[in-house]
């Protein structure tokens, strides 16, 4: 079994990184081409595109869960019904999102006491980063359902096509070379609108040539239009999940708004750890949403008895894959850090909360399985009360030990809640869901 997961998982986590590369690229390009405080500028924006993403993260997920048991039961028609009703979502949520972001954005920024040094640059990125929405939220939730078929090439080559330009492009915006507008801290974001649109357009070409399953056709334009027995489904399920993922973000939004009180200096720290991270945090990420697909085609073809070997073998997998990375990250930390940051006390303070959080991540990918083969069957409720608990205990620590020893107290939240979170779900997995018959939602 593990065998069959790291086959799935090596282009999922090769998809997580290339994205993490893309954006580590633009924050690299805009620290040494524009300044350390650009680079706050849209560091501050990050929880803010986090609590977006977390709408359409929870309705990819619930999705996913569907199209993996239709698809476990060899039910296609019922698998292209479902993708077409969440793409059709995903599409008018985005929308909504975009229109609603573009309008309060200054609002939030200001709420969330950005230095006034950063805040008009930050305002400007935003902005530009909400009309990327309604693509990007489409792109994603296709590029989930592929992936709860079993298929995790396609989106990991969408994925190439989208890093590489969002990579070149945005430098070129930056400096504006060969006649294009110099467009400063936006870059980013106008590039990431023309990468994400070109990953999508390619995506849906060579699903069309290879005559995929999830092709975009007559039959899926037709389920644009919502079914919303299904969509209910994967609201029911989604919905708990995006709660979660959306605590996370207010979490984020909270952790800014105390890091925000120690200068622009203490913002850009985290915003270059939180590129760090990133490589540590999305294979565990990947590993958790390899168990729950696997876990739901599980139950989709009624083979029950191979859970247990599906989460042996991703726990496993998480302490060696999490275990080498988070070593490696260890032992260059000054030299990574220095990609991003050259004030001195910057990266000093970027350092520290590295050392401090980067262990907890092997407990954060542990629960991640956990939870991922339990939402796999459909049981999300206590998972995510157990998630939201600990979030909970995350911004309370970071809050309490702020105010005890300053700023390596809000990093202390960190690792805090990963042991809670971690503690919780075992005990619901041990004594609670292993003892349930688990039944095909779809």
């Amino acid at each position: 079994m593990w065998q069959i997961l790291l086959v799935f998982l090596i282009p999922l986590m090769l998809s997580n990184v290339l994205q993490s590369a893309s954006q580590t690229m633009a924050s690299i390009w805009i620290g040494r081409l524009i300044s350390t405080q650009a680079l706050g500028a849209i560091s501050a924006v990050f929880p803010i595109v986090f609590l977006l993403f977390s709408f359409v993260f929870g309705v990819s997920s619930g999705a996913s869960v569907l199209v993996g048991q239709a698809f476990g039961a060899r039910d296609l028609h019922k698998v292209k019904r479902i993708a077409g009703t969440v793409l059709g979502a995903a599409l008018y949520l985005g929308i909504i999102v975009a229109i609603i972001g573009i309008l309060g954005s200054t609002a939030v920024l200001s709420w969330l006491r950005t230095p006034p040094d950063i805040i008009g640059q930050s305002d400007a990125y935003a902005r530009v980063i909400f009309l990327v929405m309604p693509v990007f939220f489409v792109y994603f939730v296709y590029a989930t359902l592929l992936r709860g078929t079993g298929d995790s090439t396609t989106p990991f080559y969408a994925l190439i096509v989208s890093a590489l330009l969002a990579i070149v492009v945005t430098p070129l915006f930056i400096l504006g070379w060969f006649g294009l507008p110099k467009l400063g801290v936006v870059s980013p974001a106008v590039a990431g609108l023309i990468a994400n649109f070109a990953a999508l357009a390619w995506m849906l070409y060579y699903l069309k040539r290879r005559d995929h399953p999830l092709k975009f056709d007559r039959e899926m334009l037709g389920d644009l239009l919502i079914d919303w027995k299904i969509l209910g489904g994967v609201v029911r399920i989604g919905v708990p999940t995006g709660i979660q993922v959306m605590m996370v973000s207010l979490a984020e939004l909270a952790v800014i708004w105390m890091v925000n009180k120690f200068g622009s200096s203490a913002t850009a720290a985290y915003g270059a750890v939180n590129q760090v991270v990133g490589y540590v945090q999305f294979p565990a990420i990947s590993i958790g949403i390899s168990a729950s697909i696997f876990g739901a085609q599980c139950i989709g073809a009624r083979r029950e008895d191979k859970l247990g070997s599906v989460i042996r073998s991703a726990v496993g997998l998480n302490y060696v894959i999490g275990g080498i990375i988070i070593g490696l990250c260890y032992l260059f930390a000054w030299v990574i850090l220095g990609w991003f940051i050259t004030d001195p006390n910057t990266l000093r303070i970027a350092h520290e909360l590295l050392m401090i959080t980067l262990w907890g991540y092997l407990l954060f990918g542990n629960s991640a399985v956990l939870s991922g083969v339990m939402r796999g069957s459909g049981d999300v409720i206590v998972p995510t009360i157990n998630g939201i608990f600990a979030i909970g205990v995350e911004v309370l620590a970071a809050y309490l030990l702020m105010l005890r020893i300053g700023l390596d107290g809000v990093w202390l939240g960190y690792p805090i809640s990963y042991c809670v979170v971690l503690l919780l779900q075992f005990c619901y997995y041990q004594f609670v869901w292993k003892k349930k018959t688990h039944e095909r939602l779809v």
